[in-house]
């Protein structure tokens, strides 16, 4: 292979990935637990936007309950961002003819 073949084709990657993480930017994953009582709404970069609690769970006794289901809620939704963007980085890099060993 080439090195002006290889520059090509990291450029072309280069572009697809600033389209990836432009586009993951702008969305937005929702996380749930606790049967939807919880819900927490995060962007492609793991920021919290929204928080949505069941009135049922705004109980004093039920504290440590909503702040485990709340920690969840998150997990969960990051864990779908995390997917996503994986995701998306396999796409923007798919058949690139990369030489042995070269990671990015």
């Amino acid at each position: 292979m080439d090195i002006q073949s290889l520059m090509r084709q990291a450029g072309e990657m280069q572009r697809k990935m600033q389209k990836a993480q432009e586009e993951l930017a702008t969305k937005l994953y929702d996380g749930v637990s606790g049967g939807g009582m919880v819900q927490v709404t995060i962007n492609g970069g793991g920021i919290a936007k929204k928080i949505e609690i069941d009135p049922s769970l705004m109980i004093k006794e039920e504290k440590d309950i909503l702040e485990d289901l709340i920690i969840a809620a998150f997990n969960d939704a990051k864990k779908k961002a995390d997917d996503d963007s994986s995701n998306l980085v396999k796409a923007a890099t798919a058949g690139m003819k990369l030489p042995a060993g070269f990671k990015i």
